[in-house]
């Protein structure tokens, strides 16, 4: 069952992104990860629109948008290749149309679900706070050749 969050989910969301983050971050750094860890408890979640995933009573992901960009989508990586982050994205593809998300270019777990969920390319940048590259996707349809 896919839901809104609720305040007290708080703890079980920061556990999954914990969690998720090991499997698609191993490149952060520890003091990063713990100032991200108190950022989504009480900047991002407070901000974005966010919904979980319930399985079996528990939280086992959630997906926080901001307008139509996937602030973050993360899933108790036990729980991976079960078609669950493709239910989330689904759902918020049915209220917001075209997305959009910002990946960091070495998560390879991130970029293999968007790849196949269909993103495209947009664009690239550098994050300011770990200096990594990070990769601008989108399910629009993206012209790869200016039209003359």
């Amino acid at each position: 069952m896919i839901r809104d969050f609720k305040t007290n989910d708080t703890d079980a969301v920061v556990t999954i992104w914990r969690a998720a983050t090991q499997v698609a971050h191993p490149f952060f750094v520890a003091d990063f990860i713990e100032s991200e860890a108190e950022n989504l408890r009480n900047i991002y979640l407070v901000h974005a629109v966010t919904r979980v995933i319930e399985i079996d009573g528990r939280v086992g992901g959630f997906i926080a948008m901001i307008g139509n960009e996937i602030g973050g989508l993360f899933l108790d990586p036990e729980l991976h290749g079960q078609g669950l982050g493709r239910a989330m994205v689904d759902d918020a593809a049915e209220t917001h149309g075209a997305l959009e998300v910002e990946v960091f270019e070495r998560n390879t777990v991130g970029r293999r679900f968007y790849d196949r969920y269909g993103f495209r390319f947009m664009g690239s940048s550098t994050h300011a706070g770990t200096g990594e590259t990070i990769l601008r996707l989108t399910t629009q349809t993206v012209n790869e050749e200016p039209v003359t």
